[in-house]
């Protein structure tokens, strides 16, 4: 059973039976029946869908955000600003698909020498939490563009808005098949890697989740595309601005709530900056965290902000416990 929390007070928002393997089978199948049709009718009509993709995500925006929020804790704002940026990217692609896939032309002895981009069909997505709409889409809108069609596992603590990204392509009227969410666990992943019917696997996730996945995709000799982990430095030196570093650094750290790859992870400085910047570092957090609000449920909490957003937040409070469900 997949359990959608409320990681600001640990309520149980909605739970969700995982699929069986009939009905992997199924979705596998869906997927695999579908390929060709959504490969032959062209760039041109599937820059339509895709615009009416964005178009989809800016009618509804409030209520897609409204999940985000909910299901990973982010602040409100910012889960507005993740669906505006799937949005944006779908009409990007759907502008520009026709250029991106052209053939190009190559110089050689042959007659005629060119590149051709060809879609590899049935694709695995494994997706993490962190930006629940974002990861999603930024995988599945440049694969579906080319020709391919998606089967998308996301994180087992977001299933509201992994069945609500499945709406917005249906919405848009994308055809059956071509783009399914999987509600399954982890431990289905390396089985439909295995499939002879799926071409390809990409993965956003943790540095040992990556390894299992590129693995089974090289013992199938099958395409893998990984962005795993992250452990960015922030370096304060001799002749910065201590009140702008501390200001920046606190920004840095706990943008999304703290939960992004490429947060600053490691502060390094001198002995002597590092105690004003610690001070100063505190203040921020203190002055940026209070009265924390959510704009998505109209509640107040009187509790500062843990990672101190610095905006209408919904704390990550279970954090941990998430991280456990990637």
């Amino acid at each position: 059973m997949l359990r959608s929390i409320d990681p600001a007070n640990g309520r149980e928002l909605a739970q969700f039976p995982e699929l069986d393997g009939a009905g992997v089978e199924a979705a596998i199948a869906r997927a695999w029946g579908s390929r060709h049709s959504w490969r032959d009718i062209g760039v041109d009509m599937r820059a339509t869908l895709l615009r009416s993709v964005a178009g989809v995500l800016r009618a509804d925006k409030a209520r897609y955000a409204a999940l985000a929020t909910a299901e990973m804790g982010k602040p409100i704002i910012e889960a507005e600003g993740e669906v505006e940026k799937c949005a944006w990217t779908a009409a990007w692609l759907a502008d520009n698909a026709a250029r991106l896939l052209a053939d190009q032309p190559v110089e050689s002895t042959a007659t005629r020498s060119y590149v051709r981009f060809q879609p590899l069909g049935v694709i695995l997505a494994v997706m993490p939490w962190n930006f629940p709409f974002w990861q999603a889409f930024r995988a599945g809108l440049p694969a579906l563009a080319a020709g391919n069609v998606m089967l998308l596992k996301h994180a087992s603590n977001v299933p509201q808005c992994a069945l609500a990204i499945e709406e917005v392509f249906r919405e848009a009227g994308v055809p059956d098949g071509v783009f399914q969410t999987l509600l399954i666990g982890s431990g289905a992943v390396e089985k439909i890697i295995e499939d002879r019917r799926v071409s390809g696997v990409t993965l956003t996730g943790s540095e040992a989740a990556g390894a299992r996945v590129a693995s089974t995709a090289g013992k199938t000799i099958k395409k893998s595309v990984l962005e795993l982990g992250g452990s960015d430095p922030f370096i304060i030196l001799g002749d910065a601005d201590i009140k702008t570093a501390a200001t920046v650094a606190c920004r840095a750290r706990n943008q999304n709530n703290g939960q992004s790859c490429i947060a600053a992870k490691r502060f390094t400085s001198s002995p002597i900056w590092s105690v004003r910047c610690r001070s100063r570092y505190s203040s921020a957090r203190v002055r940026s965290s209070a009265g924390s609000a959510s704009a998505a449920t109209g509640t107040t909490s009187s509790r500062p902000c843990s990672w101190a957003c610095g905006r209408a937040c919904r704390c990550t409070t279970r954090r941990r416990s998430a991280l456990s469900r990637r």
